[in-house]
């Protein structure tokens, strides 16, 4: 009789064994980093909504003063076009301390920085202002550039109309924000004469996203067009 020597070959399920374990450490490893995913998930939507509530706090603490009532309208008028309270806040965060503290909070966490705007006030009248002063002015429109370079669509299609122009209610908030600046600072100024330093303030914060914004509204106007021809 024909002696076999013996079978060295693996016994039934030894090698589908070993494939079944390989498979269960990858999806050991595809739900760790599910997990991981979740929790930082979980930690990011806790920090949005710890902002938020600071926002909100902050906002509620500066309709409370009734020194910025004179703002109250505009500033509801803003609201109503559901433009970003931090946008509010950084307007706001040339005259109050919370609202800069809120806005300087926001800045550090998105881990952003951005070139300062161009803008260096000049004369205003007959006056030349002061070095400190335009520090001060110089930190606020970085702050409102640096706000504005997080959420440009957003922003900007609450504030502007079309291309080329800005609603007249952001126009005339900055302003007003701007002669409590100086009225703060001991050297009032007209709100007629500011409002050239307002347009040319907001014009430099905005051109950089000129062809963002033209890309929003023709993408509106297809909307409508669209919209029209469905009707």
């Amino acid at each position: 009789m024909q002696e076999f020597g013996a079978n060295e070959s693996s016994a039934p399920g030894e090698g589908s064994s070993g494939a079944s374990e390989q498979v269960s450490e990858q999806a050991k490893q595809r739900f760790a980093a599910s997990q991981q995913q979740s929790k930082q998930q979980s930690r990011e939507e806790k920090k949005a909504r710890k902002r938020d509530d600071r926002v909100a706090q902050t906002i509620r603490q500066f309709l409370g003063d009734d020194r910025f009532t004179h703002l109250f309208q505009l500033i509801s008028r803003l609201a109503a076009r559901d433009c970003p309270s931090i946008f509010i806040l950084a307007l706001l965060s040339l005259i109050h301390k919370g609202a800069r503290e809120a806005v300087e909070e926001y800045i550090v966490e998105q881990h952003i920085l951005v070139e300062p705007p161009t803008t260096h006030p000049q004369q205003l009248g007959k006056e030349t202002l002061s070095k400190e002063i335009r520090e001060i002015l110089i930190l606020w429109t970085t702050r409102l550039a640096l706000v504005l370079s997080l959420d440009t669509e957003k922003i900007l299609s609450r504030l502007m109309v079309d291309e080329g122009n800005i609603d007249g209610t952001v126009l005339q908030l900055t302003t007003f924000v701007l002669v409590d600046f100086f009225v703060s600072q001991g050297r009032p100024v007209d709100y007629e004469k500011l409002q050239p330093l307002t347009v040319k303030i907001l014009q430099d914060i905005i051109e950089p996203h000129i062809d963002v914004m033209e890309q929003f509204f023709a993408r509106m106007k297809e909307e409508q067009r669209d919209k029209q021809e469905d009707d």
